[in-house]
């Protein structure tokens, strides 16, 4: 069997305040052509069909009409929740849809839904956190996600005769991130990919860069689109799973989108020439780097004549590299997070905090950090 897959679709997603509605309905046709071309079997959406818990018309209506040219290919589609999600939404309608093949995860009640291909078992785990599922296992000690998700897949026993497939939305320590991923302060989002080690091959989303962890069959396809300039140097693709008895192949096609996201560095001068865009595609999603030691008049709206999907404009000069010194940057960073905070109010409100806002905000870091002011 041949499995796609992909995750962190992110239907709706706004960056810098522009829409990706239009490079998104183009690269989910992509992928659905490359489904059709590969000779697909099934396909696994590991979580993050949307941006937002509560997404717009316009998000569903892209969703849906993805979903119904999925189903129409007659695969199997299996799809869960991500963090971004909300469960119960993506869930609705989910036992109707089993008629056309789409599998979608049902709100986590302390189960893991398994279904059955041929020789392969696929479990779909939706996104989890700890206090959403400690009333599941009372006599579990659940502090963290590798509680969590351990707790969640304590019940599951695989046929090792099979091919047993996870998908699960988490992260996995040891992934690399991107800006545009929600972390957890102090690490608690954490799963070890240990607690996978039952599993022949792991469909994980929540991490855009593509990658394996720790084993190969450990895996993040990373999402179809580049949704920060920390992802510019990102090769987005389709991951193909190639199941043989219990031997497993993993390939990538290539996601060629319809705007790519790139950095452009350089002075005014030079990046507004003739000679250095002529041979770009200056209608890329672009962060343009000044080096000019002074701002320049009217900069993005002189640039926009010629890089029409600007969507940052920053300088690298002496004064900016001054703000961001090693001396400046320790210094924060050995700061308490209540001295943080007390200047983070000061420069918000032009006032010191109260004394009963001060022993407020020391008893939450107290609570949140176990450190004591």
């Amino acid at each position: 069997m041949r499995f796609a897959h992909i995750s962190d679709l992110h239907i709706g997603k706004r960056v810098n305040e522009i829409s990706m509605i239009k490079d998104q309905r183009y690269i989910l046709d992509e992928i659905i052509r490359i489904i059709k071309e590969n000779h697909v079997d099934a396909v696994l959406i590991a979580g993050d069909l949307y941006d937002k818990s509560m997404p717009s018309a316009e998000a569903v209506s892209v969703c849906d009409d993805f979903l119904t040219k999925l189903a129409t290919t007659g695969k199997h589609i299996f799809v869960i929740s991500g963090n971004h999600d909300c469960e119960e939404r993506v869930a609705f309608a989910g036992r109707i849809m089993e008629h056309m093949n789409i599998h979608i995860a049902p709100v986590f009640d302390g189960h893991v839904s398994k279904y059955s291909l041929e020789n392969v078992d696929v479990y779909l785990l939706p996104f989890i956190k700890p206090i959403g599922i400690k009333q599941y296992y009372e006599n579990q000690e659940i502090n963290n996600h590798n509680d969590a998700v351990k707790a969640a897949l304590s019940e599951i026993v695989t046929d090792k005769n099979k091919c047993n497939i996870l998908v699960a939305h988490q992260f996995v320590t040891g992934a690399l991130r991107s800006e545009s991923e929600e972390t957890c302060v102090g690490g608690l989002d954490n799963v070890d990919a240990d607690t996978f080690k039952d599993f022949d091959y792991v469909a994980l989303g929540h991490i855009h860069r593509g990658q394996h962890v720790q084993r190969d069959t450990v895996r993040y396809c990373g999402s179809p689109l580049k949704y920060s300039f920390s992802e510019v140097s990102h090769k987005k693709s389709v991951t193909l799973v190639d199941v043989k008895d219990k031997e497993i192949s993993i390939s990538e096609i290539p996601l060629i989108p319809l705007h790519d996201m790139r950095d452009i560095r350089g002075t005014f001068e030079e990046v507004t020439s003739k000679e250095f865009y002529k041979e770009m595609d200056t209608m890329d999603y672009v962060r343009i780097i000044l080096t000019d030691e002074e701002d320049v008049p009217d900069a993005v709206s002189r640039l926009r004549s010629i890089y029409p999907n600007i969507m940052r404009l920053e300088y690298d000069n002496k004064r900016t590299r001054a703000y961001s010194s090693p001396i400046l940057n320790y210094e924060v960073t050995t700061k308490t997070g209540y001295e943080l905070f007390t200047e983070l109010y000061e420069s918000q409100n032009n006032a010191p905090m109260s004394a009963e806002q001060s022993e407020y905000v020391k008893t939450l870091l107290e609570e949140i950090f176990d450190e004591t002011y």
